[in-house]
């Protein structure tokens, strides 16, 4: 994210001042506490990096705090929430097919926790499931990782990534496939890393 100059912040803070939160500070924190781990994760694998995932779910509750929106339930205002970080992660993409931005380097696989068993195959399977993973469209990656990591309901996903909530199960299926392919030609080397 770019530095704020004084004339943004002149902005903002008269922006500020005519818009009410719809939420109050005690129920703000509640929500935040029960989304913000799934939506950092969320963030930290469509952007593959730690740091732009923390400015964009900075920026993903303060857009949902500017939002004027009525949700209908809980689950209803989460799908908006990562609807928002949804888009802007697709406008931070745009921006750097416009050469705005820098792309840069994915997460380290050392902060994610092995499963038990063998650490060293599991840090492979980590790795190859990761690189799999960086070969799927964004869409198909937001897919599965809304689906499988964060355990989202279909009506939840279609909300958040903007298409039918009948068309999920399919692209899901098809996403599935995809992802089980490259698994299946990935290098699975367990014997370390001699060939």
């Amino acid at each position: 994210m770019r530095d704020l100059t004084f004339s943004d912040v002149e902005r903002l803070e008269a922006a500020e001042i005519d818009v009410p939160f719809e939420m109050d500070e005690d129920a703000f924190r509640a929500f935040y506490d029960r989304t913000a781990r799934p939506l950092w994760s969320y963030l930290s694998r469509m952007t593959c990096d730690p740091h732009v995932a923390d400015d964009l779910l900075q920026e993903s509750y303060y857009r949902l705090l500017r939002t004027r929106g009525h949700w209908e339930n809980e689950a209803h205002r989460r799908a908006y929430l990562f609807r928002i970080a949804t888009n802007l992660v697709r406008d931070g993409r745009r921006r750097a097919r416009r050469g705005h931005t820098v792309a840069l380097p994915g997460p380290d696989e050392s902060s994610i926790p092995a499963p038990g068993g063998d650490l060293a195959e599991a840090s492979v399977r980590r790795t190859d499931l990761r690189r799999a993973m960086d070969r799927l469209r964004p869409r198909e990656r937001a897919l599965l990782w809304l689906a499988y990591a964060q355990g989202h309901a279909h009506t939840e996903i279609a909300q958040t990534l903007g298409v039918q909530t009948g068309s999920v199960k399919l692209l899901l299926f098809r996403a599935r496939r995809k992802l089980a392919g490259l698994l299946r030609h990935a290098p699975m080397r367990t014997d370390g890393g001699h060939s």
